[in-house]
């Protein structure tokens, strides 16, 4: 009896790794992440513990000082062999919403947005069959920081020998119990056709408009969450000067709610005096709002029972597997979950790319 012959997965290369969630969607839609550069301690050990296709151990260092080909080597391609995908999310602090708070990030002087170019530098060099690259939707806002940012990067893609598309995509829109927009560029080498960004699978509300597949309403954080036994963890208590005030906030409501103008009898806030996700509370009916990295002690959003969301209720609201194993202390994982891409909306932009590349 002949053996019948076996596939051999497309190798792709991860820059700016974090926890894992781009590449988790990478290895959903049928590619291999063979090396991965990932600075921070307890990221790599996350990576380490959930991946075990890497051909060698993450590459702890900044992206600036590893040379592309010790990337390519570390995924194990011989010289002149080419990675067949490059992924990755660039962080670019200056042009987040909450880096449009602080004016010299607003003026772009953030040394942060020289990543963009450490990615493209790798393209350029690596000459992977197509790529994919996250970031933030602000990037593509019309200002004086990230607008010459964003014709800066697509140039650079441009030149490197890259048709590409670019678009902003809602998780939500696929199947996320989050509300999540991030900008997604993909593309392929110049002479081949160039594949689509997906169709969203799913569809409701965001900031007053309606988006996607309205013949499937998005998922709820209520529906994510429905049957998830959790433990008490340390620390999820909303203390801070407002904290005491959040049992008084309805699931789905804000700081908004203690002001003159929605009727309340003994105003606490200015209308609009706060970010908006100040006291922000999580409705079972809706998706998350986004969830940050780093929020401040009163910064939500929080659980409808008036606590911070727990480790494995997070996972949920980001996509991620219950037995996905996160490194480090609460505070390293709130930021890792907090910084990535939500799994199942990179294994749908991944997937198109991966149809079109066959």
């Amino acid at each position: 009896m002949s053996e019948q012959p076996t596939t051999q997965p497309r190798i792709a290369l991860s820059l700016f790794s974090g926890a894992g969630g781009l590449d988790l969607g990478v290895e959903q839609a049928g590619f291999a992440v063979a090396a991965a550069v990932e600075p921070d301690a307890d990221a790599a050990d996350t990576l380490e513990k959930n991946f075990h296709g890497l051909a060698s151990p993450v590459i702890r260092e900044d992206i600036l000082s590893v040379p592309t080909e010790r990337l390519l080597a570390a995924a194990g391609l011989r010289p002149g062999q080419r990675p067949d995908l490059l992924v990755g999310g660039p962080p670019c602090t200056p042009f987040s919403k909450s880096g449009f708070w602080l004016d010299w990030k607003r003026a772009g002087h953030d040394p942060d947005a020289s990543l963009l170019q450490e990615y493209t530098r790798v393209l350029a060099e690596a000459q992977p069959r197509a790529f994919l690259l996250e970031n933030v939707y602000a990037l593509t806002y019309d200002n004086r920081a990230s607008r010459p940012a964003f014709t800066r990067l697509l140039r650079e893609i441009d030149a490197a020998g890259y048709d590409y598309r670019w678009k902003v995509l809602n998780a939500a829109d696929y199947g996320v119990a989050q509300s999540r927009p991030r900008l997604f560029i993909i593309g392929v080498r110049e002479g081949e056709p160039c594949p689509e960004l997906p169709a969203p699978t799913h569809g409701g509300k965001w900031e007053r408009r309606d988006t996607g597949n309205l013949a499937r309403p998005h998922v709820t954080a209520g529906e994510a969450l429905d049957g998830l036994a959790t433990e008490p963890e340390a620390g999820e208590d909303v203390r801070g000067k407002w904290g005491h005030l959040l049992p008084q906030i309805p699931p789905g409501e804000n700081y908004l709610h203690l002001t003159a103008e929605r009727g309340h009898p003994d105003p606490v806030f200015e209308w609009r005096s706060r970010y908006w996700s100040f006291l922000l509370k999580l409705s079972p009916d809706k998706p998350s709002p986004t969830i940050q990295a780093q929020p401040g002690p009163n910064v939500g959003p929080f659980h409808w029972d008036d606590r911070r969301l727990r480790v494995p209720e997070l996972k949920r609201l980001f996509g991620y597997p219950d037995d996905f194993d996160l490194a480090g202390n609460r505070a390293s994982i709130q930021s890792q979950l907090g910084n990535s891409v939500p799994p199942p909306l990179a294994a749908a932009v991944v997937k198109a790319v991966a149809e079109a590349t066959r």
